[in-house]
């Protein structure tokens, strides 16, 4: 039993870990040609939206929010993807890739 509260401890100080990591990793999405940039983090937050002048057509402001949006979008998933592939890896480490529970590999 106390090598189980151990390894529950472990586990919950990695995945402390993790988060913080999380926070720190970044994302970047380009989109329209690089005419809008979007940096995300890990912990789902944009960190950073950079538009191009090129971009900024006071006739097409909908343009400008679609591709925005789409920056923000792709940032979000290419930020999300690195954190589950390292989370993936944790587990595998863990020897938890075998339990059979839903979202945690295997």
């Amino acid at each position: 039993m106390n090598k189980l509260m151990q390894q529950a401890a472990q586990m919950q100080e990695q995945m402390r870990r993790m988060q913080e990591d999380a926070r720190k990793q970044t994302a970047e999405a380009s989109v329209g040609g690089g005419l809008v940039k979007v940096t995300a983090n890990g912990a789902g937050e944009v960190v950073s939206i950079e538009i191009a002048r090129d971009a900024i057509d006071p006739d097409d402001a909908e343009g400008l929010a679609d591709l925005v949006l789409a920056g923000v979008n792709e940032a979000l998933r290419s930020a999300h993807a690195a954190v589950e592939e390292k989370a993936q890896q944790m587990i595998g480490e863990l020897g938890l890739g075998d339990l059979g529970l839903p979202g945690l590999g295997g």
